[in-house]
């Protein structure tokens, strides 16, 4: 299956990784409104959307180190010279043809993978007095530690939300100035990936 010159379409991403980055799209999305905008009615929904991310986070690391080779995080190419090579090349009008993720890109599955970490595990022991509830852990820890968790729960909300534009922005980024769509492969799992990568 060629694309163009000097690329090809190739089976990249497994049905499980597919799966696994759109169900967390949901969750996290899911998650953050029904926290943001919480009431009693809402707040248990939360809390299993955090039970669903927590879930999918441990499913990626595991991936990460059994998964097939693109998905890995020992193929993850992070090193001053890969990221300089990657950045020298990154406005380039061609796509980066990458199999797997670029430099920046495995950065930024670590930094979301990382910051969800800790949202959910925040999310474990906080309390929330206006609505009389609080995370399954929390009866485990102090009221202090209860409400400085609490405070790392909502400033990390704030950070996922950096992440995630970051993310839209790189993708439209590749898309229209890179002319490189990395949204179709997330759902067929074929990308135009370069025959010497």
């Amino acid at each position: 299956m060629t694309s163009e010159s000097g690329y090809e379409l190739r089976k990249v991403w497994d049905p499980l990784i597919r799966i696994w980055h759109w169900l967390l799209v949901l969750s996290v999305t899911a998650g953050w409104l029904l926290g943001e905008y919480r009431d009693f009615d809402t707040i248990e929904y939360h809390m299993y959307l955090g039970y669903l991310t927590g879930t999918l986070i441990l499913l990626r690391v595991a991936w990460g180190f059994f998964g097939p080779p693109p998905v890995r995080f020992g193929s993850f190419r992070i090193s001053p010279a890969s990221l300089r090579a990657y950045l020298g090349g990154v406005l380039r009008r061609k796509p980066s043809g990458v199999a797997g993720h670029n430099p920046l890109g495995a950065l930024s599955v670590i930094a979301m993978l990382l910051a969800l970490a800790v949202q959910v595990i925040t999310g474990l022991f906080s309390e929330d007095d206006g609505l009389f509830t609080e995370g399954p852990l929390a009866g485990l820890v102090s009221s202090g530690v209860r409400s400085s968790l609490g405070s790392i729960h909502q400033q990390c909300s704030t950070v996922i939300l950096v992440l995630v534009g970051l993310h839209v922005a790189a993708i439209l980024f590749y898309q229209f100035w890179k002319r490189e769509n990395l949204v179709r492969p997330m759902f067929s799992g074929w990308k135009l990936v370069r025959r010497d990568d």
